[in-house]
């Protein structure tokens, strides 16, 4: 992938997006990632993960370890050398067109559009390896979250169950 080449204004003394670099996660990225740890507040880490947790997950860092980039893939930002955000899918065994996808981005560079880029750059990938639709689950306090699913897929409906919602989200040649 190369350098995103998007117009956007710079956000409270940090740098655009057009500053960002996407790319595929490396094995080189874990060092990084552990960093990028250290910028996501509780709340973040919450949303991400559904549960409690000081510190991104050991159980996560060591499975993207064995990204085989086809069935389970990560992409990141990179600015200034250090990730700013990922975004992952895992390919649905049962039902291999479809896939489970999350995204974490670093608390200063949400609410800028960082997800979304991450999640269009994601399924650009996800429809050349033939998956045709993700599947995101989301906690219904995530206002954010929601919002920007909502902005991305206007017509995707949710199942709910309780705190959560599950939304299918079909992805369409860009």
């Amino acid at each position: 992938m190369t350098q995103l080449a998007l117009a956007s204004p710079s956000f409270a003394g940090l740098a655009s997006v057009d500053d960002v670099r996407i790319r595929p996660y490396g094995a080189h990225d874990e060092q990084r990632l552990l960093r990028m740890s250290q910028r996501l507040s509780r709340r973040s880490l919450y949303h991400r993960f559904f549960a409690g947790t000081p510190h991104l997950p050991d159980n996560y860092v060591r499975s993207l370890r064995t990204l085989d980039h086809w069935d389970r893939e990560a992409i990141v930002a990179v600015l200034d050398g250090e990730l700013i955000g990922t975004a992952e899918y895992v390919r649905d065994a049962a039902r291999p067109c479809e896939a489970d996808l999350a995204v974490l981005v670093a608390d200063s560079w949400q609410r800028h559009g960082l997800a979304r880029i991450l999640v269009a750059c994601l399924g650009d990938l996800a429809l050349r390896r033939r998956i045709t639709a993700f599947r995101a689950d989301l906690l219904l306090e995530n206002r954010e979250a929601l919002a920007a699913l909502r902005t991305m897929w206007p017509t995707a409906r949710p199942t709910w169950d309780g705190t959560s919602a599950r939304f299918h989200l079909p992805l369409t040649p860009s």
